[in-house]
């Protein structure tokens, strides 16, 4: 039987004013914002996003970890080893509507993407987990969910749900109306106790259908130990690493973030906060499909 695994308590000061990561002009490789699990304090989750011309490339050497390529804008092809997937994309905004293409790539294998349009890439990585595997994932093979009601609607593209077949990474895409919340009610995923809560570092990558939008993110334990709202901009990341974590999109401004989760498990278990767990209108085990 697994034990309960409870996180050490946290210092007070150890995440203040560090959760927030602000996008940047591209640099390297076109990379706008990077995130590696050394500099986030945390063992899982790597993640960069990057914005390329056409013809700009990203290129990887064969590491020991499992890699997630989404090609949120624009088109690219994508090299993971011997295989080659040729000018996948399916949009020209991450608002446009359908879900983004993935290539999941197997730990052990160099990987390279071109871009072949003006294109906006995010890259994850978490440590190789049992299962080793490159694929194609298509947007037409990505459930899309509507989840909530009212002020609390949004919706939800499965990129790489639990139930894929990969070893660690999990990654979503939410939209959430100006006005609305998401992440919501606020639910926290820090104790490894399945399988009522499975331990997941997550992190959250953020545009605005109009540039000047944000939005509002508290990030808060129950003692309190952790407790920060940020406002990410267009581009910011916002980390994860423990406790409840609810989103608030301000009026006027269409919030798109994307997810991604890894940690020693590759399950989705959470606790609602039981202050607000009368606001569940959801079922995670059975997500409705649009």
């Amino acid at each position: 039987m697994s034990q309960a695994v409870t996180p050490s308590p946290v210092p007070a000061d150890r995440y203040r004013g560090r959760l927030l990561r602000r996008a940047g002009p591209p640099g390297a490789e076109g990379s706008i914002v990077r995130v590696s699990p050394a500099d986030a304090e945390w063992s899982y989750v790597g993640f960069s996003a990057h914005r390329l011309a056409p013809g700009a490339e990203i290129r990887r050497p064969a590491a020991a970890e499992e890699r997630l390529v989404l090609v949120l804008e624009g088109r690219a092809t994508v090299r993971v080893g011997a295989q080659a997937f040729a000018e996948i994309g399916s949009r020209d905004s991450v608002f446009d509507g359908p879900p983004a293409p993935v290539v999941l790539a197997a730990p052990e294998t160099e990987l390279e993407i071109r871009a072949e349009s003006a294109a906006l890439i995010g890259l994850a990585a978490a440590p190789a987990g049992s299962i080793r595997r490159t694929a194609l994932i298509d947007g037409d093979a990505i459930l899309v969910e509507s989840r909530g009601s009212g002020n609390t609607a949004r919706r939800i593209h499965h990129l790489l749900p639990p139930t894929a077949e990969a070893g660690r990474l999990i990654a979503f895409e939410v939209f959430t109306p100006g006005g609305n919340w998401s992440s919501y009610p606020p639910h926290k995923h820090d104790t490894e106790d399945p399988p009522r809560e499975a331990y997941l570092e997550e992190l959250y990558f953020y545009r605005f259908a109009r540039p000047q939008g944000y939005a509002l993110q508290r990030v808060y334990t129950a003692d309190r130990t952790v407790d920060e709202i940020v406002a990410p901009t267009d581009g910011d990341v916002v980390l994860v690493p423990a406790g409840y974590h609810p989103v608030g999109a301000p009026a006027g401004y269409d919030c798109y973030y994307l997810n991604v989760m890894a940690g020693p498990n590759r399950a989705w278990h959470f606790t609602v906060d039981p202050d607000h767990a009368w606001l569940m209108d959801w079922d995670p085990s059975a997500p409705q499909s649009r």
